[in-house]
């Protein structure tokens, strides 16, 4: 999610959630001692295009509703909510390790393509561990949408015992989610992060994205221990090896207003890193932030239809 920056409240006591044009169904499956929630949409028309959607840290597969909607007749569309997030079960562990992600990748994979090669888009997070798992496993994956899937900023071996103390100090002190008094709440608080979100679809999001607790607050439909810091440092050298075994297509899109957390990958040092992807397009997605899939729905479609195409 976009870092949250200050602008003027929109009354939403009036508005209405965005209505969805193409519904989707739910899928639970079991794996790896979890039950995993996948969205499943099917557009109208003979399914000729498959695709596995995956959504970024503090998201849900929900989010690509709006692109769904902009999408052409003919595609299958499979959408996991990560473990901890979205309608997914949470394991019990304080801590998310990014290996875990993978695995549960392939299981999906194998319950949804079993056979062949996949097309995949993927956010944030979860483009990051699209690339990882395309090096992996480079015959199960035909083409990667990455829409800022960037990776992290290098680390060193000296920020290990910071990095460790951090970790220990913040698994004694426990996590939490702020709680919101209503819907309404949490999606003005949405649109102040992203000035870009749309009442209706700030709304849309808020509505998919939580739920009411017993005392009558709603909370974010995401484990609050993956708010902390994870101990093992990001190691950009093993990611680059992943990469450099990439077969797929693979596009690259940055949106026109990347955060400040995604500012770093504007430098020439991290441009370096792209060459290990030996088939890699570039992409900017104009009037968009990093949430683009809520910025510009459309544009995005044309994108997506374009290069799996």
């Amino acid at each position: 999610m976009e870092g949250f920056m200050s602008i003027e409240p929109v009354d939403l006591a009036a508005a209405r959630a965005y209505a969805p044009l193409c519904h989707s169904e739910s899928l639970l499956f079991p794996i790896r001692g979890l039950r995993l929630h996948v969205r499943r949409w099917r557009t109208s028309g003979q399914i000729r295009r498959r695709a596995i959607f995956l959504h970024g840290w503090m998201d849900s597969s929900a989010s690509f509703q709006f692109v769904i909607d902009e999408l052409g007749p003919g595609w299958e569309i499979h959408a996991l909510d990560w473990r901890g997030f979205g309608l997914s079960e949470r394991p019990a562990s304080d801590t998310y390790w990014f290996p875990d992600y993978l695995a549960d990748l392939e299981a999906v994979l194998d319950h949804v393509a079993p056979q062949g090669a996949l097309d995949i888009v993927a956010h944030s997070m979860g483009g990051n561990a699209a690339l990882l798992y395309a090096g992996i496993r480079p015959t199960r994956v035909r083409r990667v949408i990455n829409l800022e899937g960037l990776g992290m900023r290098a680390t060193r071996p000296r920020q290990a015992p910071e990095r460790y103390l951090q970790w220990l100090d913040q698994t004694r002190k426990g996590h939490a989610m702020r709680p919101y008094p209503s819907v309404q709440a949490l999606a003005q608080r949405l649109m102040s992060g992203n000035p870009r979100l749309r009442a209706d679809r700030a709304l849309f999001v808020a509505s998919e994205w939580s739920r009411q607790r017993d005392d009558g607050l709603f909370e974010i439909l995401g484990d609050p221990a993956h708010r902390g810091v994870n101990p093992v440092l990001y190691r950009v050298t093993e990611a680059i090896a992943c990469w450099r075994k990439i077969e797929a297509e693979v596009l690259w899109v940055m949106s026109e207003f990347p955060g400040p957390n995604q500012q770093f990958a504007l430098r020439p040092e991290y441009q370096r890193r792209l060459s290990a992807i030996r088939q890699l397009s570039r992409s900017t997605l104009s009037g968009a932030g990093h949430m683009m899939h809520h910025d510009q729905p459309a544009a995005l479609a044309r994108m997506i239809e374009d290069f799996l195409e």
